[in-house]
């Protein structure tokens, strides 16, 4: 900094508030260069004195290290004392990242050349470089405080004296070094799970660890251990737990038969998927009155067999959930327990938890019971045989079952009219051959008798939330206990903002902006659009809309059920909340204290992440299973609907089989297209023309990626004239657009 001569000002009031303002500025601006004049002026006044002021508190900033002289006459902050925060990495195929910090609302961007070798997931420091008018930070990564442990799959490229392990996650876009020394048995080809050791500056490429060695690319057992590897669930148990599970006694003794409620002699049976293995609930049913009839949802008693912080259990604890892919249920308790002594299989009798509801044909809950019980399935039904049933009025029960569809469709009805949202969404199923390769795509339908079976689990769930999470004195008030609830909040007015734009261009009005009336004017929304080409894209578009449903012990009800108390309670043979809530019941029900709420709030957040990580799975397993069915039909046109919208392509959704893949604009034919963000629209430069969601378009199959699970596009235009002139520059293979030079990318939502 340039010395000069300084007069001290004679005023002494003033001088912390300006320096405060003064600092308070070049932390805000991070990236700006001052001027002492500008300083001044906005610190107190731009007076000779006030100048006089500036440069004392400038000298000794510069003298404490906190700003530097970056050219004659301007200021600005230290790089040591530019603003920092420490956060977590996300990468983007352009190897930039962007810094997530709790407590910020935006993320920070880093270019790549100011990663520091920062990989997707790491913990890091960051400063702030740069700072916009609208709050948006751009930084460089000043240290790595911890690397991430997260596994990448990838294919071995094995050479003469190195491996290279060329990830499938578009979240590492570099090869992985392999010393060959030191693991000889991987083979060229072979799928294989690393972490990253290390990464040192300068080096081209980062160094993993071998995990495990999955097999030969392509095939069907590899790739499904991939996609479980590739999102770090586990696809085997240890042989410790299996062992565990082996070791438990699975007789049910006259000792334990008399300590619970018996059914085994009334009417019980189950209805679940033809392929399903598990049978966790069971129905029972039986006439009180004239139209008065018991009905007892019977959940397999899982917690008599695991207890609380024993082997099973805290390995359940930490899958949290069964995962299902699309050839394959990887379980989260052992066989012998999912498939074996839990599983309420049919002429055997079964240990329960269970929930016992006296009602009459106007739904009045005369009474119910929560308790442990011994029950006796006498007949297994499909989903199709309990249809066929309630078609037809004929079959195995069908008294029974006509009974309970008959009061379960009233329940729904009654669901509906209290403000419950209908997404009936259709399902995408594969028919398999041996080897796991799809033979064809069809659509599940979801019939009465899924309905049936679905209505009394919600009211099991709800009834025993409410019983568990307000116990009745006996003055008749009623006190909070705590409780693990299932959460859903209210949608967001900006996200119901920007729906109510979108079917506008439907040519559909959506007036509610809060409460129930949202639910109400929803539902009759899906009664207009059903059946119509519209109608995917603005379901779609409407699940967007609402907030995602979480486990909490903060009760704030459950929006889209209508529900003020629910819980998860009928699953715990592939949920770990429903073993928990089972834990709650019986705790309670002995009159028990209220749980420890911090505890148990640790356990609904791991409990929902693992829940979001195993749907990412299953999706996962899906897109591959798309691609693999695609891969033989190059070349082929199909009729479909625009699914999605992005700056460097249109998503597109086959309207046979709902499969979706991309077409990049720069192939789209006939000219130069754009993505218009305000309208959410493709528009084309020269003729004007339009694409939006819901679109009816014609597409050809381009090409198949197994590796990238990418399905690739292109849009048949019959009155388009070809391209003649070159086209704008290719976005990556990533379907990402590319990070320009000093440019901020966009994140794919």
């Amino acid at each position: 900094m340039t010395r000069k001569t300084k007069t001290r000002s004679a005023k002494g009031g003033g001088k912390q508030d300006r320096e405060a303002v003064i600092l308070g500025l070049f932390r805000e601006f991070p990236n700006n260069k001052f001027t002492l004049k500008h300083l001044a002026s906005v610190s107190g006044g731009a007076s000779k004195e006030g100048c006089r002021e500036t440069f004392d508190i400038l000298e000794r900033l510069f003298d404490q290290g906190i700003v530097e002289e970056c050219s004659r006459g301007k200021y600005r902050l230290t790089n040591s004392h530019l603003p920092h925060y420490e956060g977590i990495a996300d990468m983007t195929s352009s190897c930039s990242l962007y810094i997530r910090v709790e407590g910020l609302e935006e993320d920070i961007f880093v270019n790549q050349r100011h990663a520091a070798n920062a990989l997707d997931g790491d913990r890091v420091e960051v400063a702030v470089l740069h700072k916009s008018r609208d709050g948006k930070m751009e930084g460089e990564v000043t240290r790595i405080v911890e690397r991430s442990r997260k596994p990448y799959v990838g294919v071995a490229e094995v050479g003469a004296h190195q491996i290279f392990v060329k990830p499938d996650s578009r979240k590492m876009p570099m090869d992985i070094f392999l010393p060959k020394k030191k693991y000889p048995q991987v083979k060229d080809g072979e799928k294989v799970v690393v972490r990253i050791a290390e990464w040192a500056l300068g080096s081209k490429s980062p160094v993993g660890e071998l995990v495990d060695v999955l097999g030969l690319a392509g095939n069907n057992d590899t790739e499904m251990h991939a996609i479980l590897a590739e999102y770090d669930l586990p696809y085997r148990f240890e042989p410790e737990i299996e062992e565990a599970a082996q070791a438990i006694d699975g007789r049910i003794t006259q000792q334990e038969i008399d300590r619970r409620r018996d059914f085994r002699r009334v009417t019980t049976f189950t209805v679940d998927p033809a392929d399903a293995k598990d049978f966790d609930d069971a129905l029972s049913i039986r006439r009180i009155s004239d139209g008065v009839w018991e009905v007892g949802v019977h959940i397999a008693d899982v917690t008599h067999y695991v207890h609380p912080h024993d082997t099973i259990d805290t390995e359940a604890e930490e899958r949290g959930t069964s995962v299902y892919l699309v050839d394959r249920t990887v379980p989260m308790l052992p066989e012998r327990l999912s498939n074996e002594l839990c599983s309420l299989r049919p002429h055997e009798a079964s240990l329960c938890f269970s929930a016992v509801f006296t009602i009459n044909e106007n739904l009045e809950l005369l009474d119910e019971w929560f308790g442990r019980t011994v029950i006796y399935s006498d007949r297994r039904f499909t989903y199709a045989e309990a249809q066929e049933v309630i078609e037809t009025g004929k079959g195995d029960y069908a008294e029974e079952i006509l009974t309970l569809n008959r009061l379960a469709q009233a329940l729904r009805r009654e669901r509906f009219k209290h403000g419950a949202i209908s997404f009936d969404r259709e399902e995408v199923k594969f028919r398999l051959d041996e080897s796991g390769k799809p033979l064809g795509v069809y659509i599940k339908e979801q019939k009465e008798s899924n309905q049936m079976i679905e209505e009394f689990m919600l009211l099991a769930n709800r009834r025993v939330a409410e019983f568990c999470g307000r116990r009745k004195t006996e003055k008749g008030r009623h006190v909070e206990r705590t409780m693990v609830y299932r959460v859903h909040d209210t949608p967001s007015e900006e996200k119901l903002d920007r729906f109510r734009q979108f079917i506008l261009r439907f040519g559909h009005i959506f007036k509610a902006t809060k409460g129930r009336a949202v639910a109400k004017e929803l539902n009759k929304l899906f009664a207009q659009i059903k059946g119509t080409t519209e109608e995917n894209a603005v379901t779609t578009m409407a699940v967007r809309s609402m907030a995602k449903a979480y486990y909490s012990t903060d009760n704030i009800g459950h929006y889209g059920l209508a529900f003020p108390y629910y819980t998860h309670f009928t699953s715990p043979i592939r949920r770990y909340p429903d073993m928990m809530v089972h834990r709650l019941l019986a705790r309670y029900l002995e009159g028990g204290r209220s749980a420890d709420k911090e505890t148990l709030e640790k356990l609904c957040v791991h409990a929902s992440e693992r829940e979001v990580i195993a749907a990412e799975a299953e999706r996962a397993s899906i897109k591959y299973k798309m691609v693999e069915f695609m891969k033989e039909r190059i070349g082929q046109e199909f009729d479909g609907h625009i699914s999605g919208l992005t700056e460097w392509g249109v998503y597109v959704e086959l309207d046979e089989t709902h499969i979706e893949g991309m077409s990049f604009l720069r192939d789209i034919p006939g000219d130069y297209y754009a993505f218009d963000e305000q309208r959410y629209e493709i528009v084309g430069r020269s003729t004007g023309r339009r694409f939006t969601l819901g679109d009816a378009v014609r597409i050809r199959v381009k090409s198949a990626d197994l590796r990238k699970r990418q399905l690739d596009f292109e849009l048949v235009l019959p009155d388009a004239a070809p391209k003649t002139a070159p086209g704008r520059p290719s976005p990556s293979d990533e379907h990402q657009a590319p990070a320009s030079h000093g440019h901020r990318p966009r994140r794919r939502h």
